[in-house]
């Protein structure tokens, strides 16, 4: 199999250098395009791991002839781009010379018995891609985002999530209300109350809730939950990062569930 015949982009006035443009540097451009920008060889081959095959792939003008036939061969439309121009695209410092385009993915509808991680209100994009990855390292198959999260598939959550995005059942723009429609125990943190996660025995599945990264988990969610959960800190810090919170809870679940 060959690689199709490139389309070859050398003006800055190319009305799809100004979509690939805003698709890569504004975190809310995939909604209005229903398309995701995932920039990288690693995220590339994530996708394609996982089954994905992009709508797109674009590729810098010099790295072109030197493209791996797995990268050139993965999608049925590849653009080139003039090396100055592709790097007006990137959002990132040094920015990668090539790029897939993927087709948003159709909404899932939450799923009531599989084990969870509900996203109450994180707001940066660097911790919600970190527990995106957590949930898929260890076992949780469905990541579900109240309103007020930083939006799952913008290019910065994309990038902290390092591919973990396309092995995950993601639904976003929730209402805590929601939430009821899970079969699922809720399990919270909290860093002054409930059992030591290290003494508790945790359900399976479950449905684990990591709270807003200045208020935590909101009252109403909190209420909801069988279990309340502190992460002991013998350093004596007051509190741990969610994302870091998060990776400490989701491997005590997994590893419950082997011993």
């Amino acid at each position: 199999m060959s690689e199709p015949r490139p389309v070859v982009i050398r003006s800055r006035d190319n009305a799809l250098l100004k979509d690939l443009r805003r698709l890569a540097q504004d975190n809310g451009a995939y909604r209005k395009q229903g398309r995701v920008w995932i920039e990288g060889d690693h995220l590339g081959r994530a996708a394609l791991a996982r089954g994905w095959r992009p709508a797109m792939a674009v590729f810098s003008e010099s790295f072109w002839p030197a493209a791996p036939a797995a990268l050139a061969q993965a999608a049925s439309k590849n653009i080139v781009i003039e090396d100055g121009l592709m790097a007006t695209i990137s959002g990132l410092e040094s920015p990668a010379p090539m790029a897939f385009v993927l087709d948003l993915p159709a909404g899932h509808a939450l799923q009531p018995d599989l084990p969870t991680v509900v996203l109450d209100r994180l707001q940066d994009a660097g911790n919600v891609g970190s527990v995106l990855r957590s949930a898929g390292a260890f076992g949780f198959t469905q990541v579900l985002a109240i309103k007020g999260t930083a939006q799952l598939w913008s290019p910065k959550v994309l990038r902290a999530g390092m591919g973990a995005h396309f092995g995950l059942r993601l639904v976003e723009g929730l209402d805590g209300d929601a939430l009821a429609a899970l079969q699922v125990p809720l399990v919270v943190t909290s860093s002054h109350e409930g059992e030591w996660l290290h003494r508790a025995r945790l359900p399976w599945p479950c449905a684990w809730v990591m709270g807003h990264e200045g208020q935590g988990v909101e009252a109403a969610l909190a209420q909801r939950a069988a279990m309340a959960v502190r992460i002991a800190q013998p350093g004596g810090e007051e509190s741990l990062n969610v994302g870091a919170a998060a990776a400490i809870c989701l491997h005590a679940s997994a590893t419950s569930r082997m011993a």
